[in-house]
């Protein structure tokens, strides 16, 4: 699609007058349940419902009148992403196909725990989620922008990928026999119990340029920060970015301390130019003033993500000029093999490529971490499922020809 025709298509459907319920507020239901004289206890029945249960349908609200309900139908919409495909992997990551309302696909990927992700401890699951349907930026490696950008996501989109990999994570353990299995099926029964959040960490880093739909993916985060949505601490929400200076510096700004991975990958301009188009815009020098002022205001680690590229950016003086760069920043650097992307030149280095580049980093003691290789088998890198299936499906329309009426 055309960035004309996807932005067409982005102003309409974030135009359509019906609202998801689940890009509202605590406060923005409060006021408009105030308007229909409902009393304050009704708003936590109806994010009980949203956040712990997972509805799908408003008659599954069993709790809430009848007419409430009725016009709660009337007012909004209440959708999860439909999943079309959930990928499992031998280390046990999980890729999760979706299909938004428009039929846009978008992928949020669960990672299992390692130490070598953020530096966080192990005893965690992280769910790496997108933002856009597909990616302006063009990184050069990367296939979420090999078909372009379609539109930003909405606010429930965004939410809306963590809830339904919770509740397909919740009723996965449901159907196992055994103590798993006593929770009641989420989205049934006015008390089903929790036995804590499927998901307690987050990544926004995948399909899209997060900062690039600033507004949706901060009100989004901060409904999956806040107790009676998500439940996730805002130290354990990380924001990546391709380096959008300014948005870093309003982030800055902000009062949630989310953390903040910048995708540097590169340590010269000119290299990082030719993989990633936005250093054009951004060149290096503003980009890590932008960084430095983010730790001035937050006084937080941040991150930098640099994916490894055989005979690209692997060198051992590449090395040295990204531990003077970590140094400088009080950063801590996230060391990526590369994931093949089909059609896609670029390589991986050899594991004794990589172990060297990083005891560079650790000799200069730049806190740093080789990322074990999670979910290669299941096409876990951004945006590549979404693109074997769209072009499987395109395949498919051009085998099958045209419709033909029928006499």
């Amino acid at each position: 699609m055309s960035g004309v025709l996807g932005r067409r298509l982005n102003r309409r459907y974030s135009g359509l007058v019906t609202r998801d319920i689940r890009s509202l507020t605590r406060d923005e239901l409060q006021s408009q349940f105030e308007a229909w004289g409902q009393p304050r206890y009704r708003v936590d029945q109806l994010l009980q419902w949203l956040y712990q249960r997972y509805a799908l349908d408003w008659d599954s609200m069993t709790d809430l009148p009848k007419a409430l309900r009725a016009k709660l139908q009337a007012h909004y919409t209440l959708h999860l992403p439909e999943l079309v495909q959930c990928q499992g992997s031998a280390d046990t990551t999980q890729k999760f196909l979706w299909r938004l309302a428009d039929g846009a696909l978008i992928e949020s990927v669960l990672v299992p725990a390692s130490r070598a992700l953020y530096g966080q401890s192990s005893d965690r699951r992280t769910l790496c989620v997108s933002t856009q349907v597909g990616c302006a930026y063009r990184c050069r490696f990367c296939a979420s922008g090999l078909q372009g950008w379609k539109r930003n996501l909405r606010v429930e989109e965004i939410v809306g990928q963590v809830l339904a990999a919770e509740r397909y994570l919740t009723q996965s353990a449901a159907s196992v026999p055994g103590p798993e299995s006593a929770p009641a099926q989420p989205g049934h029964g006015p008390s089903a119990p929790r036995l804590g959040r499927p998901i307690d960490n987050l990544v926004i880093m995948g399909m899209g340029e997060p900062l690039a739909n600033y507004e949706a993916v901060l009100k989004a985060l901060r409904i999956l920060n806040a107790a009676w949505g998500g439940g996730i601490g805002a130290r354990k929400i990380t924001i990546s970015t391709s380096g959008l200076a300014p948005q870093i510096r309003r982030l800055a700004d902000e009062p949630e301390q989310f953390g903040l991975a910048v995708s540097l990958h590169a340590t010269t301009d000119e290299l990082r130019s030719r993989l990633m188009p936005i250093n054009r815009k951004y060149p290096l020098a503003e980009l890590v003033a932008a960084c430095e002022y983010y730790r001035q205001k937050k006084g937080r680690i941040l991150s930098l993500e640099y994916i490894l590229i055989a005979g690209v950016n692997d060198s051992l003086g590449q090395a040295r000029q990204l531990a003077a760069l970590a140094r400088r920043l009080h950063a801590k650097v996230n060391l990526i093999p590369y994931n093949p992307v089909e059609g896609l030149a670029w390589q991986r280095p050899e594991p004794a490529a990589q172990e060297a580049f990083l005891n560079v980093l650790l000799r200069q003691r730049v806190p740093a971490t080789l990322r074990q290789e999670k979910g290669a088998d299941i096409d876990a890198a951004c945006g590549q499922l979404r693109l074997k299936t769209e072009r499987a499906l395109r395949v498919k329309a051009q085998a099958d020809g045209p419709v033909q009426p029928v006499d």
